[in-house]
């Protein structure tokens, strides 16, 4: 699908809704809500919650982590460097898998000892696909349960005994009154925790590999980092696209890029394919650090009520993950070919070969 047709769809969600699903396949609505929580809802339902939820991700609440992301990179760096003194190790695992894993579950109030079972339960629940990750629909009912379960206790807990953390500000925050039910917190909880960590991994680690196979932007971006750092971020997005599609439902008889559709219609916005568009992007086959900011990449939605919300944070760590590297591991590379999941959801790497000197 075009780019522009993909962002007509994504700014009129009366006439291209997200309620009856946003998967390919068509889920009962209670699973709907379940795994996509926002995702999976249309007004005025969807602007209750994501007004609620919203407040934990403000411009300035996103600018106040800003020293403990970085800190948090460079730790994990260092916790690289010292268990791999070979100077190889898979830079999936190592690096941009605890990244963003961690600075979520650090925000949510998540005890360190449980960051591996929240990375093992995301990675089933985005690689439902793949043999790896389980395979299976009975492993991933499995898993949900487990994860919401989780979610609700730590919600509870919260609203009980409040502290400094993401999961108590949701549980307090109200709007019109209302607040968040535990079960809702559940459903989002999954959700946070899943696109928190998996886009975030999967763009770091496509990023490392395009700059390892284009030295030149690479060069470019490291030579000046503050002046390329906005575009070369969104390039990065755009080049690995970790959400390959969303899918809308046509409410009324209309036509999409001259394309008579009907009402019960599924409608399919490929995000890897408008962030390839020719019409759109001068060279769209080509990675450019210095590329325009318009053209907009739709790697976080094409605008609309369902752009992601964790978008500022994401550009953040993906940002500060790279200056560390820069200033910290300049040598670091990709090597080898990534070993990617089995999805037609989720453009995700499972490992990724790397190596410094």
């Amino acid at each position: 699908m075009s780019g522009r047709r993909v962002w007509q769809a994504s700014r009129n969600p009366e006439l291209f809704c997200s309620g009856l699903g946003s998967n390919i396949v068509d889920l009962p609505q209670e699973l709907n809500e379940f795994y996509g929580s926002m995702i999976n809802m249309d007004d005025p339902k969807h602007f209750r919650l994501r007004s609620i939820v919203s407040k934990g991700f403000t411009p300035r609440h996103v600018t106040d982590l800003e020293d403990s992301v970085r800190a948090k990179a460079a730790e994990i760096l260092d916790r690289m460097l010292a268990r791999n003194p070979s100077g190889t190790a898979d830079f999936v695992h190592e690096f941009a898998g605890p990244l963003p894993l961690e600075i979520i579950c650090s925000m949510m109030g998540i005890p360190p000892e449980d960051y591996e079972r929240i990375f093992d339960w995301t990675n089933t629940i985005l690689g439902a696909s793949d043999p790896e990750f389980g395979g299976t629909y009975e492993r991933l009912m499995e898993v949900s349960l487990e994860i919401f379960a989780y979610a609700q206790a730590l919600g509870e807990d919260r609203r009980a005994h409040p502290t400094d953390d993401i999961t108590s500000a949701l549980m307090a925050a109200e709007v019109d009154g209302d607040q968040l039910t535990p079960q809702e917190f559940g459903s989002f909880f999954i959700l946070l925790v899943v696109a928190g960590n998996e886009t975030t991994r999967n763009a770091i680690s496509h990023g490392l590999r395009a700059l390892t196979d284009h030295p030149d932007q690479r060069d470019l971006w490291f030579g000046d980092f503050d002046t390329h750092t906005r575009t070369a971020v969104d390039e990065i997005v755009r080049w690995a696209t970790p959400v390959i599609h969303f899918r809308r439902t046509v409410t009324a008889d209309t036509e999409l890029g001259g394309q008579a559709l009907t009402a019960g219609d599924k409608v399919v916005l490929f995000y890897a394919s408008a962030n390839r568009d020719p019409a759109a992007f001068e060279h769209a086959d080509r990675f450019d650090i210095a590329r325009p900011l318009q053209p907009a990449q739709v790697g976080f939605g094409a605008g609309g009520p369902h752009f992601c919300l964790g978008a500022n944070l994401a550009r953040r760590e993906i940002a500060i993950a790279f200056d560390e590297i820069r200033q910290r591991l300049p040598s670091l590379r990709a090597v080898g070919e990534p070993d990617y999941l089995k999805s037609n959801f989720i453009n995700g790497i499972k490992r990724i070969p790397c190596t410094w000197d």
